[in-house]
């Protein structure tokens, strides 16, 4: 653990063999003595309760950003959790998860900050593979849901993840957004509620979400890139979605999906859709050539951009 740019306590020892198997970590590597991997969650619960305890009984307002080592690996499940889900280990570190954040905001209400902080809780990308999905589904869970795909694809199960709101008196409870966002678009959200503008050369691909927490149903955004960790990009745009993946024996050089209709991308539209992949196309080069998304002064790419929309001869 660091604090204030300092490790607590000094690493002395590389971690035992029995943590390097069953999915706990990968990668060896010094480590405290008796460090225990099961101790990360419940040590992240307790600092945060331990900031929110203290923040709340100041009169400047808070940020807390927590980023959970969980439900990813290492899957280093607490004793009285293993079992629970009555599937599997990765099952059994889904619910203490949610537990882990039912603590923090039971301590926030305990606190009596709760009803005038905004909370977001989310996910970086799709459930993993190392949660053994097949054994999963054979007990009757769909990680995915009906999307295609999982962690580091392009497709959808790999990059439509929840994001929850809570915002007492500013979102109305229960309700649900159906419009296109991107996490990205928290910068210039929160840049816009505390009152800050943003310089042109930051948050570049940012959309405030400002009009969607108020309910209203408007899109912020028309179009969205991701990419699969393979570095393939994809590009939405109202309910089509465009995948850079060519297909050399067919000279087609992109996937063509209608979410709106598809949502499982199971049926490729690209070659009875040539006018609508075209135009995806040319949006795609318009935002590499204008390094941006969002309106503003065009911006530089910080990295070469590989064109993949390269059909084979």
């Amino acid at each position: 653990m660091i604090r204030d740019d300092h490790t607590i306590g000094i690493p002395s020892e590389f971690l035992p063999a029995r943590l390097l198997v069953s999915r706990l970590a990968g990668i060896p590597g010094p480590a405290l003595p008796g460090w225990r991997l099961e101790d990360v969650l419940p040590r992240l619960v307790k600092e945060a309760q331990a900031f929110l305890e203290q923040a709340s009984k100041e009169t400047a307002p808070f940020f807390l950003y927590l980023p959970l080592t969980s439900p990813h690996t290492p899957i280093a499940v607490n004793p009285e959790w293993k079992g629970k889900s009555g599937l599997n280990a990765y099952a059994d570190f889904v619910m203490e998860t949610d537990a882990a954040v039912g603590r923090v905001l039971a301590t926030l209400e305990g606190c009596g900050a709760a009803e005038n902080t905004l909370v977001i809780f989310t996910s970086d990308n799709g459930c993993a593979t190392v949660a053994n999905i097949p054994e999963l589904q054979r007990l009757g869970h769909y990680p995915s849901g009906p999307l295609r795909g999982h962690k580091t694809d392009v497709w959808e199960g790999g990059h439509r993840v929840p994001m929850i709101v809570r915002w007492p008196g500013q979102v109305q409870s229960g309700s649900v957004c159906h419009q296109l966002v991107h996490q990205a678009d928290w910068m210039a959200t929160l840049a816009e509620l505390i009152g800050t503008r943003l310089p042109d050369n930051a948050g570049e691909d940012s959309f405030s979400l400002t009009s969607l927490l108020a309910g209203e149903e408007r899109p912020v955004r028309e179009h969205a890139v991701s990419c699969g960790g393979n570095g393939l990009p994809s590009l939405r745009w109202g309910g089509w979605k465009l995948v850079a993946n060519p297909k050399p024996t067919s000279g087609i050089d992109a996937s063509l999906f209608f979410l709106d209709e598809d949502l499982g991308e199971e049926h490729d539209l690209a070659a009875l859709q040539p006018e609508q992949q075209t135009k995806m196309k040319a949006l795609f080069e318009a935002l590499i050539e204008q390094g941006r998304s969002t309106p503003g002064p065009r911006q530089s790419n910080d990295v070469p951009v590989v064109r993949y929309f390269q059909s084979s001869p």
